[in-house]
């Protein structure tokens, strides 16, 4: 009997150019945000929010919706935090029963209290644990099965290791982010270990961390020669993000290739293609950015959520586009202060749409010294998680 063939990652929007993910944020990544983003250009991929594992845990119905109630016509893979290999092979059994392009395993949440359970990050100081979780996962999913890392937990000694293990285990696709959990989000990237993962294992890598705008989501692949992009946050500030990097790509004028094999690189390459006719590159307003916050409110309002709870909610959203709205950060400063949706939506108007505002230009990097932070006035129903109510940019 011939082995089965090995699975074939879903085609991306553009062949033969780099991938596009939206990464997994917790508490972020459900339906509504999945829609919204789609409506203003979808990645080539979406991964859900972590599924929790433990002896007594049910795939999350309000996850789950995100899975089969998708219709943004794109792959959606679903991930997994955990670390018992019964119980893991188990949720993992339990998706695969629904539409999914794959199973996902967070080996990168910087929450402490998610690494204090050695899960997600903490899972990243023990080597023999993961590939113990590698070989069990691997075995339970026949289809695609996927990893998502940072390069370390407190420093990058086991990082060679690691990647071995998702060469033996044989993982379809690696997503890194180029920091230890230690650093959470606070450094610098190391692009250079995504640079060290590219060349080392034999799936493709996505190459994930502070990539602010599609200019430097290209400069990324350049430097790293990933097979394409995640982007968490920066996709909360800028739902254009996907489309603006499918633009820059194909203003490339050149396909993405793979890094050479090691018997290739002695080969001279082929001399590269003549550039595309220019391709512009989408650029928002001030009204369109206006118009991405009344969506967003409208998706994520619910019977059962309280005004007062909304509006907070949306200032968690809110505190990563206040970023590229104003370089002094007024909006920011006004849009916290918002009690009610009357109040918060006249605050949108005074500054994205009065007095010329909407025909400004919203900037594609976050300005300079305007800050993201945690929106203290939301309670943090996700302790154990990687909320963004514990991330700043």
């Amino acid at each position: 009997m011939l082995p089965a063939p090995a699975p074939v990652l879903p085609p991306g929007q553009q062949p033969g150019r780099p991938l596009t993910a939206l990464a997994p944020m917790q508490d972020v990544t459900d339906l509504a945000f999945m829609r919204v983003i789609a409506h203003y250009g979808a990645p080539d991929y979406f991964f859900t929010e972590f599924f929790r594992v433990h002896a007594t845990s049910q795939p999350e119905k309000h996850i789950l919706r995100s899975i089969d109630e998708n219709t943004t016509g794109r792959p959606v893979f679903a991930q997994l935090i955990g670390e018992d290999l019964g119980h893991l092979a188990r949720t993992a059994a339990a998706l695969l029963s629904h539409n999914v392009a794959g199973i996902d395993l967070n080996l990168g949440c910087p929450a402490p209290k998610v690494y204090k359970k050695n899960v997600g990050g903490g899972l990243l100081r023990d080597p023999e644990r993961v590939g113990e979780i590698l070989a069990t996962l691997r075995a339970a999913v026949p289809g695609l099965f996927t990893v998502k890392m940072r390069i370390g937990f407190d420093d990058t000694a086991h990082f060679d290791r690691l990647l071995e293990l998702v060469n033996t285990h044989h993982v379809d696709l690696l997503s890194v982010h180029g920091r230890t959990v230690k650093e959470m989000y606070r450094s610098e990237v190391h692009y250079d270990f995504i640079a060290r993962a590219v060349a080392h294992v034999r799936c493709p890598v996505l190459a994930n961390g502070n990539l602010t705008s599609a200019a430097r989501a290209a400069a990324v692949l350049t430097e790293t020669r990933a097979a394409g992009v995640m982007i968490g946050r920066h996709a909360i500030r800028n739902p254009w993000i996907f489309r603006q990097c499918r633009e820059q790509f194909a203003a490339a004028g050149r396909e993405h290739r793979p890094p050479p094999s090691p018997r290739e690189a002695d080969i001279q390459p082929a001399p590269t293609p003549p550039s595309a006719p220019l391709i512009s590159i989408f650029r928002p307003t001030l009204a369109d950015v206006r118009d991405y916050i009344q969506r967003l409110y409208r998706a994520t309002q619910t019977p059962e959520l309280p005004e007062r709870a909304h509006v907070n909610k949306m200032k968690k959203y809110l505190n990563f586009v206040g970023q590229s709205v104003d370089p002094a950060g007024a909006f920011l400063h006004e849009m916290r202060r918002a009690e009610s949706e009357a109040e918060l939506f006249a605050i949108c108007d005074r500054h994205l749409l009065a007095n010329g505002a909407a025909e400004r230009e919203f900037s594609p990097e976050p300005y300079p010294g305007v800050i993201a932070r945690p929106n203290c006035e939301t309670p943090n129903v996700l302790a154990d998680g990687c909320s963004l109510e514990t991330v700043t940019a």
